[in-house]
């Protein structure tokens, strides 16, 4: 039973820190990378659809990513979609393919983007503590059902802090490796 509650709370911390190294992908460092412009949805006639799955996104540079439509039509779509978003790139199309060079980032850019990492990670922890505390609710019915006895709702309660203690450092190393890339010049 414990064992239960225990594996169900582990897989779902293991889902938000999926999540989290999801939300980091789209967060902008020195180099490019297809993740900043994956999630962007494009209007494919008519439909809101994920640019990954109308174009070919390649980072032949450092600094540049390319975007290939595999429909030559919705070249203007994508444009406009990445104008749109709040990346702030200006798209350069030649009638091909859509080039998007990223300026380097400067001292302030990298000092709020290192803001937003923090606030992800804050976000995580408090998604991490929220599963403790429903894997403890059902801990304390079990209890209270005589499903388990007190000592084995005490053994859970710890062996669920252990569990969230291991996530929450997780956490910590994800983002302390994500600002280290993004303050480096």
């Amino acid at each position: 039973m414990i064992d239960d509650v225990k594996a169900d709370a582990e897989n779902k911390m293991k889902k938000s820190i999926e999540a989290f190294k999801r939300e980091l992908a789209g967060i902008r460092t020195g180099r490019a990378s297809p993740a900043l412009v994956e999630p962007l949805k494009v209007d494919y006639y008519g439909v809101p659809t994920p640019l990954q799955q109308i174009a070919a996104i390649s980072v032949p540079e450092a600094r540049l990513l390319m975007i290939k439509p595999y429909d030559q039509s919705t070249l203007s779509a994508i444009e406009k979609t990445i104008l749109k978003s709040d990346l702030g790139l200006t798209p350069m199309n030649d009638g091909k393919v859509i080039r998007l060079p990223l300026p380097a980032l400067n001292e302030e850019r990298r000092r709020e983007l290192t803001k937003v990492v923090r606030k992800h990670a804050e976000e995580t922890h408090v998604a991490v503590r929220n599963i403790r505390r429903d894997a403890l609710k059902d801990l304390e019915e079990m209890e209270k059902e005589k499903m388990i006895s007190e000592d084995q709702h005490f053994k859970g309660k710890d062996l669920l802090q252990e569990v969230t203690d291991k996530f929450i450092a997780q956490v910590d190393q994800i983002a302390k490796a994500k600002e280290a890339e993004i303050m480096e010049v």
